[in-house]
């Protein structure tokens, strides 16, 4: 390939790279075209699947900080540029990978951090929209304005705030057991003292709200 040719292959995977919000690894040997068009079409409008050169792509992934893609360019590769929510494309990946074993998936890009096998498959396992909003609408304690933003809020980050919540309620459940009961004629608690007995629940909430926020914002 004329070295102006491998020029623009390498700026044309260095655009995908930059405007996909996730990039799936992997290695398609076996598999008919036939097979590779129907992987391809479940990733939904504006994704794309597409057999790289290895090495075009790896000089593509150094040139926007992804290097740690490095050791899994070898062998035949393909990769699932996805434009939307990552959660939904490693799905149909995940889906068609069990009833196309030939389909091994490497690693690749979430939400600009390169992630392994291992992720792309926990993210393919995240519950749907519904249940996780569900969940962290309990959290928001009745703010409506707050908990709107997550509507709009990819699910991938729907996930890791509804696994950020449940991390914290161990630890709250714990507080609530080890408390004393309070004396009836206890005097009440001034306002510093009252600012300061905030539980890891609360904390949790003020948390999600901030990224409810954050999420709103970039919708």
């Amino acid at each position: 390939m004329p070295t102006q040719a491998k020029a623009a292959v390498i700026d044309e995977i260095t655009e995908r790279f930059q405007n996909s919000s996730a990039a799936v690894l992997t290695e398609y040997r076996g598999l008919t075209v036939a097979q590779l068009t129907q992987l391809r079409r479940s990733l939904g409008a504006g994704s794309s699947y597409a057999v790289v050169k290895n090495t075009l792509t790896k000089r593509a992934a150094d040139s926007v900080g992804f290097s740690d893609l490095g050791p899994l360019l070898n062998g035949p590769t393909a990769i699932a540029f996805i434009e939307g929510d990552p959660v939904e494309a490693a799905k149909a990946i995940r889906d068609f990978a069990r009833a196309n074993p030939l389909l091994v998936v490497k690693g690749g890009v979430v939400d600009g951090r390169t992630v392994d096998a291992s992720e792309v498959t926990r993210l393919a396992d995240v519950e749907p929209r519904e249940v996780l909003l569900a969940k962290l609408a309990g959290a928001m304690k009745g703010n409506l304005t707050k908990a709107a933003g997550l509507f709009q809020a990819p699910l991938s980050q729907v996930a890791r705030l509804a696994a950020a919540l449940q991390e914290k309620k161990p630890a709250s459940t714990e507080d609530e057991a080890a408390a004393p009961e309070a004396p009836a004629a206890e005097a009440p608690a001034s306002d510093d003292t009252a600012a300061a007995d905030t539980t890891p629940a609360d904390e949790a909430t003020d948390e999600v709200a901030a990224a409810a926020d954050a999420a709103d914002s970039d919708a």
